[in-house]
């Protein structure tokens, strides 16, 4: 460790006065007392870095920088007046100030001028964001505890740093690379995979079925394969709960390592643990951690961008691309043991361009192993397009409200809500549908938040919308927040209207009470958008149960369901057989081997053997508990 240090002071002139040097995970960072050298390093870290092919960053040494009150106020003039609002966050630990500004390019500036007169009048390094169109309650806390533990942070990440640069042992000859499913074998709920090389022990995802109960809910950490103390970090493709919910439970026995993930992900994880935690207490349940668990984890995250390139371990570098599953979601491409072996993990990807996202990434530097979703890797899972999907929903909400009745939609939280509020919005002001009101109920309002702070993760289209107040969807006021028992019973008395509430699976929430006073109304519908997993109450109405029990205290309610049910699978986050198969097609370079996880038995199986005959490589679809070496 101490010699990659050694090796960047080498470049380093005596009078750039270095107070420190130190890691921030693998970034290397250097501290300088030296106002000149801060400002103009005269192609000095230019040189460090082609020598040592690592990100190097020189920073002013905290002391050099202006008073806090003072750049400020200097910020403050140097900004244009037509910038519009801004907010000035510091970060002292690290020299840095962020700046979220209602307009972002008048704050950069032509050709980053004013960053540059910031930097110069105050020597503070300048971040720029956007302020966001809705106020996220949950980033203002993740905020202030990555604030409270600055000195904390500083020291995480240094030793995340050192523990990269240890060095790993070399002329190795048992180099090997084994993977164990300790969940998503052959289901779909608690997705997590374990990782394993003579040198790193890495989980990808860690997530409860919620479906599920006891402990099949949770992944296999039992095994003699799993060692918490061992384990040197976690990586998180993307935030639904069955690939982050059991998470903060490794914080809670001790794991303090790192956790990667994208700023989206990060955010919609706590925000939905958090809900786990509360949902757990309702049903008169013991919650599996704790909201300190939650900023534990928080304090320990990685954020990446996507195509940003860091090393994880000695002998693991990971990259982040776009799944098009989620705001934030990502293919995890691995590239281990200096070149010995390349691993994408798709985890859930969408391979089309939907109402919220672009598709999935399909060009990589190097790949030999895949390891993709099988959701609906069935033979006879094809689904219609969105585009059939979106005029079927029409056609629906059309009928219904012809009838007088309610149209019901169970959401994810994450993702889907989102989606089929772009969508309805946009049927209402092309007059496609009726203006009718439309009750948001659930997280969705905090997870919108959340979503138009990070629009450059958005398609174009998207993007373009949600730049201005005038067009951004998640503002329209057709859309009407249900935050009470009261206000959810004057939508149950009400007139016709649409219902967009969470839980997608109908496993609590908000929609199940809403289909316990909807579904015996034969002019109500139920329109079901996401993946119901097998036990849950949405897969059985699927099914088409006509009557349910619904368990009240020492009481039973029977529910019969005279309402029709409409099951739309073209708005779906995953990919169905043609996307998976013509995924596969176009991803480039081609690998050599492809192992199937996240599905059905019956799918993985199937889609293994078509794959197989296609690709003309290895394929297998392990079950849980069994361990493959792949290299």
């Amino acid at each position: 460790m101490s010699k990659i240090l050694d090796e960047v002071m080498k470049f380093i002139p005596t009078e750039a006065n270095i107070s420190e040097t130190s890691f921030e995970g693998a970034n290397i960072v250097i501290y300088t007392k030296n106002k000149d050298f801060f400002l103009n390093n005269n192609g000095v870290i230019k040189q460090i870095v082609d020598s040592i092919k690592k990100r190097v960053e020189v920073r002013p040494d905290p002391k050099l920088t202006l008073d806090l009150e003072e750049a400020k106020e200097e910020i403050k003039n140097i900004i244009p007046k037509d910038g519009g609002e801004i907010n000035i966050i510091f970060d002292p630990q690290r020299s840095v100030v962020e700046i979220e500004a209602e307009k972002p390019g008048v704050v950069i500036g032509r050709h980053g001028e004013v960053l540059r007169e910031i930097k110069e009048k105050t020597l503070w390094i300048p971040l720029i964001k956007r302020i966001p169109a809705i106020k996220s309650k949950i980033i203002d806390n993740i905020r202030q505890v990555l604030y409270e533990n600055n000195d904390y942070r500083k020291k995480f990440l240094n030793q995340v740093g050192e523990r990269i640069y240890e060095g790993w042992v070399k002329g190795r000859k048992d180099e090997w690379i084994r993977l164990t499913f300790l969940g998503g074998g052959r289901q779909v709920g608690r997705s997590c995979l374990l990782l394993q090389t003579p040198e790193s022990k890495i989980l990808l995802d860690c997530g409860v079925d919620v479906a599920a109960s006891g402990e099949d809910a949770y992944p296999y950490l039992n095994t003699p394969e799993f060692k918490i103390d061992e384990l040197d970090a976690v990586i998180i493709s993307h935030a639904h709960m069955d690939h982050v919910g059991f998470l903060p439970y490794l914080y809670k026995y001790g794991f303090k390592g790192p956790c990667y993930m994208t700023l989206p992900s990060r955010d919609i994880a706590a925000l939905l643990q958090l809900d786990y935690i509360n949902i757990m207490i309702k049903e008169g349940k013991k919650a599996l951690y704790t909201s300190s668990d939650i900023k534990n984890m928080v304090k320990h995250s990685i954020c990446l961008d996507y195509e940003e390139v860091t090393d994880i371990t000695p002998d693991v570098r990971l990259t982040l691309y776009n799944s098009g599953h989620i705001l934030g979601s990502s293919l995890v491409h691995l590239h281990m043991g200096n070149g010995l072996h390349n691993l994408l993990y798709t985890a859930d990807f969408n391979y089309e361009t939907s109402n919220l996202l672009g598709p999935a990434e399909t060009k990589f530097p190097r790949l030999e192993t895949v390891i993709i979703e099988g959701t609906y890797g069935g033979k006879d899972d094809v689904s219609v397009t969105r585009e059939e999907s979106e005029r079927q929903l029409m056609e629906i909400i059309t009928n219904t409200v012809k009838k007088g009745g309610k149209i019901l939609m169970p959401v994810l939280g994450v993702g889907r809500s989102q989606e089929i509020m772009v969508i309805v919005e946009k049927a209402v002001r092309q007059g496609l549908i009726e203006k009718i009101p439309i009750y948001v109920q659930g997280m969705i309002w905090d997870v919108n938040a959340i979503h138009t702070t990070y629009p450059d993760f958005f398609n174009d289209k998207l993007r373009r919308l949600i730049f201005s107040k005038e067009t951004n969807p998640f503002l329209s006021d057709i859309f009407k927040r249900i935050g009470s028992r009261k206000e959810m019973m004057e939508v149950v008395e009400g007139g016709p209207c649409i219902i967009i509430a969470t839980s997608g699976m109908m496993v609590g929430g908000a929609s199940v009470e809403y289909f316990r006073h909807l579904a015996d109304n034969p002019n109500n519908s139920l329109v079901i958008t996401c993946y119901q997993g097998e036990g849950c109450l949405g897969r059985r109405i699927q099914r088409g149960e006509k009557e349910i029990t619904f368990q009240d205290g020492d009481k039973q309610e029977i529910v019969k369901v005279n309402m029709p049910i409409y099951s739309l699978p073209g708005f779906s986050g995953h990919s169905d057989k043609a996307q998976l198969l013509g995924f596969m097609r176009k991803l480039d370079p081609k690998p050599k081997k492809i192992i199937i996880n996240h599905g059905e038995s019956s799918n993985c199986l199937e889609l293994s053997s078509m794959l197989h005959k296609l690709q003309r490589v290895e394929t297998v679809a392990p079950r849980n508990l069994e361990t493959i070496r792949i290299r």
